[in-house]
């Protein structure tokens, strides 16, 4: 998370400060130091914490834009839904009964649920970002590696379980994931009994779940 937060910044070049003080502010903020910038003035801490903000959201604006939209989450491999660890021995089991196809499409039933929630993440990572203060933003910049991470999962979490749960839940409607779910179990031989019904399964958790994840 440093390195990203690090990278948008020198990207976006917020007008907050000069081009020409990019490169002290970030030494400053990585190093803790308060060393002057090379127009000779310091940069202040609420300055600094202005910047960073201004660059985190708009790079939560272009992910959530990213992901938000078709194969955002399905041709993502770092983000993809894939079928539930509860589930491969029948994913498996499918695809050599030659019914890899029905494994393909509730994958991508899932995916296109949480691609739908994902905009609705936008006010809330919004608020996150506006009320973070000075010592928060400092902190994401000097901080632990996740320390990101961290800090929107703490502020976060509940609101987007919250807002997606019903979104998802609507959308696994919509995109067919227990219709294909019910599917993949029965090609998938007795496994498929043994696993019940779309029911059986919080499937909507487990898209809201990664959602949140991605």
């Amino acid at each position: 998370m440093r390195h990203l937060i690090i990278a948008i910044l020198l990207i976006v070049s917020p007008p907050l400060w000069a081009k020409d003080k990019s490169k002290d502010l970030l030494n400053q903020l990585v190093g803790g130091s308060k060393t002057q910038s090379s127009t000779g003035s310091d940069v202040s801490e609420s300055d600094a914490s202005a910047g960073i903000k201004e660059s985190l959201a708009q790079g939560v604006s272009a992910s959530i834009k990213r992901l938000g939209t078709t194969d955002g989450f399905l041709k993502d491999q770092v983000v993809r839904i894939a079928v539930p660890k509860s589930m491969r021995t029948l994913a498996d089991t499918a695809s050599k009964l030659g019914a890899g196809k029905y494994v393909d499409e509730f994958e991508t039933s899932m995916n296109r649920a949480a691609e739908k929630a994902v905009p609705a993440a936008a006010d809330i990572f919004a608020d996150a970002i506006r009320q973070m203060t000075v010592k928060d933003a400092l902190g994401i910049v000097r901080g632990e590696p996740d320390a990101g991470t961290q800090y929107f999962r703490r502020v976060t979490e509940d609101k987007l379980r919250d807002s997606f749960l019903p979104i998802v839940s609507k959308a696994t409607g919509e995109t067919g994931v227990t219709k294909s779910y019910k599917k993949l179990s029965k090609k998938g031989g007795g496994l498929g009994g043994l696993m019940g019904g779309g029911e059986s399964m919080d499937l909507d958790g487990y898209v809201t779940d990664k959602a949140m994840d991605g």
